[in-house]
């Protein structure tokens, strides 16, 4: 497996409008690929992920925000929810810039994050149904198994927030979710 050497640099204020710029970016990148331009999938933004979702996952008190950067290059980001109580954590947003695509930049990114949090016992992460390549680099390369399949006839158990809700005009309506085991 081909793995990059990276370095995770906590997210400054002076880069918060950028990285979510970024982040909006690989993600209508994949959709892009996956759907063309006429893409059903976007929220009226134009954008897969929304902004009020990046900026709720970077304000959360138990996040994490991270740059990965590659030879003094931003080559993208990542946000960590950390539980110190359960250590049961959570990859809420991963991304590479898609030039910095089949690099191994994202699996060097995700061995960074298992260095930095060695007592995590369960890493838990989620999807678009869509994205191929990220099924295949969860499953695949960082050894997470899918758990559930969130669609009209499943639901999440967990609390949702108001906007990671289904509106038709935002967003996927269908994930996959993945669960990492590593201590029991």
């Amino acid at each position: 497996m081909k793995n990059t050497k990276v370095t995770l640099v906590p997210l400054t204020a002076d880069d918060r409008e950028q990285f979510i710029l970024d982040n909006q970016w690989a993600f209508k990148y994949g959709a892009i690929e996956e759907f063309g331009k006429r893409d059903d999938h976007m929220d009226f933004d134009g954008e897969i992920i929304s902004r009020k979702t990046i900026e709720r996952c970077i304000d959360s008190p138990d996040s994490e925000t991270y740059r990965i950067v590659v030879d003094g290059r931003r080559v993208g980001g990542l946000i960590l929810k950390i539980n110190k109580e359960t250590n049961h954590n959570e990859l809420e947003i991963l991304f590479v810039s898609p030039e910095e695509h089949t690099k191994g930049i994202g699996y060097g990114a995700w061995l960074a994050v298992e260095a930095l949090h060695p007592e995590t016992k369960v890493w838990e992460t989620c999807t678009p149904y869509f994205e191929k390549r990220n099924i295949h680099f969860y499953v695949n390369k960082c050894g997470f198994q899918i758990d559930q399949f969130w669609c009209e006839y499943f639901q999440p158990e967990h609390e949702m927030f108001e906007d990671e809700k289904h509106d038709p005009d935002e967003g996927p309506d269908e994930m996959f979710r993945f669960i990492k085991v590593m201590k029991p």
